[in-house]
C-alpha cells in the first residue's frame, strides 16, 4: 500500500482516508484493524459507518474514534490509548491526512514507552511526521511530558 508511514511494528498511519480497495488491500497485507478518526461531520467520500461495513467484509476490527483538533484533550487520548491496547495488530490508523492519526499513535507510543515530548516529537519526525510546527503538535508534546513525568 502506497502513502502510508510505520509508526512502530504494529502502527501505521495512512495519509489518506481508505477507500473499498484499500481496505481490501490493507487486509491482504496483513493488518488485523483499522481505527478512523474522522468525525462524522467532516465530508467524506467513505462514511464511518460505511467504512466500519466495509473493514468487516475485508475481515478486519473497526475502531471509530472522532477526534476534532480543537477538540483534543486527555480524556479523549487516554480513552483511545484503552481501546488500542484490546485491538487485534497491527492496526492501521488514519484521518484525512495523517496528521491526526500520526498524533493520537505518536502520544499512545509515549505513554507505553515513556517517551517524553521532546523524544515523541523527534521520533514523528523520524517517521516522516513533522509536528513540531503544527498546533496539534504541541499538544502531542505536552501530552508526552505529562504521561512519562518529564
Amino acid at each position: 500500500m502506497d502513502n502510508i508511514v510505520p509508526i512502530d511494528s504494529n502502527h501505521t498511519v495512512a495519509r489518506f482516508a481508505p477507500d473499498e480497495a484499500s481496505l481490501k488491500q490493507a487486509a491482504e497485507e496483513g493488518f488485523r484493524s483499522v481505527v478512523n478518526f474522522r468525525t462524522s461531520e467532516e465530508e467524506q467520500e467513505v462514511t464511518p459507518d460505511e467504512e466500519r461495513r466495509l473493514v468487516r467484509e475485508a475481515g478486519l476490527t473497526y475502531l471509530h474514534h472522532p477526534v476534532a483538533p480543537d477538540a483534543l484533550d486527555d480524556a479523549l487520548v487516554d480513552d483511545f490509548r484503552r481501546k488500542l491496547a484490546d485491538l487485534p495488530k497491527p492496526v492501521l490508523l488514519h484521518c484525512a491526512s495523517g496528521k491526526r492519526a500520526s498524533a493520537m499513535a505518536l502520544m499512545a507510543l509515549a505513554a507505553q514507552e515513556g517517551l517524553d515530548g521532546d523524544a515523541v516529537i523527534e521520533k514523528g519526525r523520524e517517521s516522516g511526521f513533522d509536528l513540531s510546527q503544527e498546533q496539534i503538535g504541541q499538544f502531542v508534546k505536552d501530552y508526552a511530558d505529562r504521561t512519562s513525568g518529564a
